[in-house]
Parts: structure tokens; C-alpha cells; sequence
């Protein structure tokens, strides 16, 4: 799995637990500072190190496991796109046709596909998704409880 996990929520916490359920040794992809802000145009809030140093609390903290390594992604899939022993991604289903893309690339270069695992997005009060844009905003806490600006 991989993502910028600028403002960690329990969407993500969904995704890490899946990883973590059925890989013996999870491998996550963290996006640079650079990546992040002029590829995917986004706005950060934290630095990579900080969001590394968060990533790795949330993991050791909530999953309590040591099975995995961290790396940066200056490109949009990392080690995906080379690596024979990475046999599984898990995606939200937002991020699903990803999956498809990176199996094309991996045929492509003679490499055997991986299987995609795919994980509902966990849903707000509102029942929209949770998503980091959404807590920037102010629309919601990283629990997805709808925040009340007028009070």
C-alpha cells in the first residue's frame, strides 16, 4: 500500500489492518514532500518527516507490528513496478483501478501480477467518506465525527 498519510485517519487504520492481516511483511510507500506537492498537487500539512514518524507511531501504537518497512515514493507506484517479491496491494476503493494499472506495467516488464486487495472506504457520520481532504477542511475529525463550526 502507499499514499501521502498527510492527516492519518481511521480510513487508513482499515487499510493498515488489512495489509497487516494477510502479509507476513508489509512494505508501505510514503510519498516525498516534492512527489505529493508538484506531481499529485496536494497540499501538505506535514513535512515526510513528520508523516513518517506518524505512520510508524500509528503502526507500532494501533497494529502492533514490527513487520514492515517504510519506503519513499518519488515516483507514483515505488517498488511495485520492480520488485518480484511483492505479490499483494491492498487499495480503498477509491484507488482500486490503480491495482489494474500497475498489473499492466508489471506484465509489460515480465513480472507476474499482483493480487489486489480491495478495502471499503470507511464512511463519516455523514456517510460520505473519511478522507484528509475532508479533515483539513474542517468537514470532519479523523474519526469522521461531523464538526460543528458554529459553536
Amino acid at each position: 500500500m502507499g499514499g501521502t498519510f498527510d492527516v492519518l485517519h481511521l480510513g487508513h487504520v482499515d487499510l493498515l489492518r488489512k495489509s497487516f492481516e494477510i502479509g507476513s511483511y508489509v512494505v508501505i510507500g510514503l510519498t516525498s514532500d516534492e512527489f505529493a506537492k508538484y506531481r499529485l498537487k496536494k497540499n501538505l500539512r506535514n513535512t515526510f518527516e513528520t508523516r513518517l514518524k506518524n505512520l510508524k507511531t500509528l503502526i507500532l501504537n494501533q497494529i502492533r507490528s514490527t513487520s514492515f518497512e517504510i519506503t519513499k515514493l518519488e515516483e507514483e507506484f515505488g517498488p511495485l513496478m520492480f520488485s518480484e517479491y511483492i505479490d499483494c496491494l491492498v487499495v480503498s476503493s477509491e484507488t482500486s483501478t490503480k491495482g489494474e494499472k500497475i498489473n499492466k506495467i508489471r506484465s509489460e516488464k515480465g513480472l507476474l501480477p499482483i493480487d489486489i486487495i480491495i478495502v471499503k472506504m470507511r464512511l463519516a457520520e455523514d456517510g460520505l467518506p473519511i478522507s484528509s481532504t475532508r479533515i483539513k477542511a474542517k468537514e470532519i475529525d479523523p474519526e469522521g465525527r461531523i464538526l460543528d463550526l458554529k459553536k
